[in-house]
């Protein structure tokens, strides 16, 4: 009984944001110009224009993820959920992965990350939604690493929780991975989880706010939390 309501908020920690979601799915296609050439620290346009991330995924890659408490490394297998591999693939060639929170951290269940620090870019990336990709070709087992959703169709965009415990019970939900944790996930388990469930249910940052400040509230109000400082394909 205890893992009810975890399991339902997945569901509800998203929803509560998504509203007047929109429904912008669209599958994710090859790349048809080549990756404009930036300067030194300047922000890739996809981060203000969705529509510039539509790359198809290599059929495996390999992340590492820089956090405050280390480094990680991901595979991701595209077999298992296409079009959330294709998404994630291109949110981390974009940059999108930087001073990143894991906002909402349950100890035995999960940890959650993929709201923008920056306002701006929440604003035009939290209803660009993907199709679902069916039924999970795999469970949701410690390490594996999975997007948050509503409790509506084809709701996945920038939110992911990585498995802490054994979440069978998610893969009839829509929870479908696309990865796993291959290297550091003592790293992982090790992420700031003082916080707990978000408000009003516990003592985390209530999503609509942290949506509409950035990071500037989490700076000020949740001082403990752990951030992702990059993410780059190895």
């Amino acid at each position: 009984m205890k893992l009810i309501i975890p399991f339902f908020s997945l569901f509800l920690a998203v929803s509560c944001i998504k509203a007047d979601e929109k429904q912008e799915s669209k599958e994710s296609t090859p790349a048809t110009a080549e990756t404009p050439v930036l300067a030194e620290g300047e922000p890739h346009p996809a981060l203000k224009d969705p529509s510039l991330a539509k790359e198809k995924a290599p059929e495996t890659f390999e992340v590492v993820f820089e956090t405050t408490k280390g480094e990680f490394e991901v595979k991701v297998n595209r077999e298992w959920s296409p079009l959330g591999a294709d998404r994630f693939y291109n949110l981390v060639k974009i940059g999108y992965f930087e001073d990143i929170a894991f906002f909402r951290v349950i100890e035995g269940f999960m940890a959650q990350f993929g709201i923008h620090g920056d306002p701006a870019v929440n604003k035009v990336w939290r209803d660009a939604n993907i199709n679902d990709d069916g039924k999970a070709v795999v469970s949701n087992t410690p390490g594996r690493i999975t997007f948050a959703k509503t409790g509506a169709p084809n709701s996945r965009s920038v939110q992911f929780f990585i498995n802490y415990g054994n979440n069978g019970n998610l893969d009839g939900m829509g929870f479908t991975p696309f990865g796993e944790v291959t290297k550091g996930m003592d790293v992982v388990k090790s992420i700031y989880s003082g916080y707990g469930e978000g408000a009003p249910r516990g003592r985390g940052p209530d999503q609509g706010m942290f949506q509409a400040q950035g990071n500037a509230l989490l700076k000020k109000s949740f001082p403990e939390m752990d951030y992702i400082k990059s993410a780059k394909l190895k």
